[in-house]
């Protein structure tokens, strides 16, 4: 047995079943990223969500999320940390709350690098409830 298999650990935690946990289908167009811009926006100490209402798929449809992380923000390592740490987020169970006929942007800023997980889960989830109780933007469909 050598040193690596002595501290080999799931890096998720498996969902109740042994299924490995959800995450949300990906946001991959741009013309999707523009519309969740023009849409609900709400701004936290490390991120800003932005959401939008799309029309609704035939059968069961779920949310798409997109990660939009800025050379402002770092360089490539830091950049891959911060998308690595908000994927890890949402794809831990429980607590959040996607509405399946909504796209959602995370424009991630640096200070998300130094947050503790557990606040950054919970700001997540707070930002998630705000965002699917404000009322619709001005001058928007």
């Amino acid at each position: 047995m050598t040193a690596r298999d002595t501290f080999a650990f799931p890096l998720t935690a498996a969902a109740p079943g042994g299924l490995p946990p959800a995450t949300p289908a990906r946001l991959k167009k741009r013309a999707d990223f523009l519309a969740a811009a023009k849409g609900r926006r709400v701004h936290t100490g490390g991120f800003t969500l932005q959401s939008a209402a799309r029309a609704p798929a035939p059968g069961p449809g779920e949310a798409r999320v997109g990660l939009t992380v800025t050379k402002k923000t770092g360089n490539s390592v830091e950049r891959n940390r911060i998308r690595r740490r908000l994927r890890e987020a949402l794809r831990q169970p429980g607590g959040l709350s996607l509405s399946p006929a909504n796209d959602y942007v995370i424009v991630a800023r640096r200070e998300l690098l130094a947050v503790n997980f557990l606040k950054l889960r919970a700001d997540l989830a707070s930002a998630i409830a705000k965002i699917s109780m404000s009322r619709p933007p001005r001058g928007g469909a």
